[in-house]
């Protein structure tokens, strides 16, 4: 890649890395929205925002927990079967034109909600254990399927459900996306045997955002900020989904 294209790519990861991580997310599909304009292939992409997924995961989920948003009994009925499901899912290569764009629209329909949920629930709902371990063995799979981490999808579905508040929904997802991001790229590595170079480059961009987007989002950001800011995540995700190939 040449000097100019590499310097932008930079600075759009840095831009998404901010924005993601102060709703407690990683980037991974605005990473790969903004390789694939850049005219990335995609052997390169998947592999590239996983890497980067887990750099910034790595640190929401930190930030997050030092503020005391987090909640392990919420987290690991979640996580429990989903490290593996994603393992599986990262190992796979199909092609998903078709569950991209129902995902897509899941998205921004996600997205109208929180534009016009004004506040964090009143009353919390306690989900089930089996109930939240189907749930994240799918959205396991999902992930390493997609090349996510998969919070772009646990997120809204604790917020609609009443299972968290929006800040504990994002500590718990920012810990999903890690452990999820780390078991996708392990079942890539695996099916590929080997890993792009551009996550290490990358990498610093990654990392400044993420320190800054995850430091405002757990402790500065109030509440309807963060549910804006996760709608246009939501949307930006979704209209990558139906629209790039």
């Amino acid at each position: 890649m040449d000097y100019v294209p590499l310097v932008l790519l930079f600075l759009a990861v840095g831009l998404i890395a901010f924005l993601y991580s102060s709703v407690g997310h990683a980037g991974a599909s605005g990473y790969i929205a903004t390789m694939t304009l850049f005219g990335l292939a995609p052997t390169i992409i998947r592999p590239t925002a996983l890497v980067l997924n887990i750099l910034v995961a790595s640190i929401g989920a930190f930030q997050f927990w030092r503020a005391g948003h987090f909640a392990w009994k919420l987290f690991w009925p979640f996580a429990l079967l989903s490290i593996p499901a994603a393992y599986f899912g990262g190992h796979l290569q199909p092609s998903t034109s078709v569950l991209r764009i129902l995902i897509g629209l899941v998205l921004l329909f996600s997205a109208a909600r929180l534009i016009f949920r004004r506040n964090d629930p009143e009353k919390l709902l306690v989900p089930s254990q089996p109930a939240a371990i189907g749930v994240g063995t799918g959205l396991g799979f999902l992930s390493g399927l997609t090349g996510t981490g998969g919070g772009i999808f646990l997120t809204p579905l604790l917020l609609f459900c009443r299972w968290a508040h929006i800040r504990q929904a994002a500590a718990v997802s920012a810990l999903f996306i890690l452990v999820n991001s780390i078991s996708g790229l392990a079942g890539y590595f695996t099916a590929v045997h080997s890993i792009p170079s551009l996550g290490v480059v990358l990498g610093g961009a990654a990392i400044i955002g993420g320190i800054f987007g995850s430091h405002l989002g757990s402790r500065h950001f109030p509440v309807r900020t963060i549910s804006l800011l996760l709608a246009v995540v939501l949307t930006i995700a979704g209209i990558k989904l139906i629209f790039t190939r």
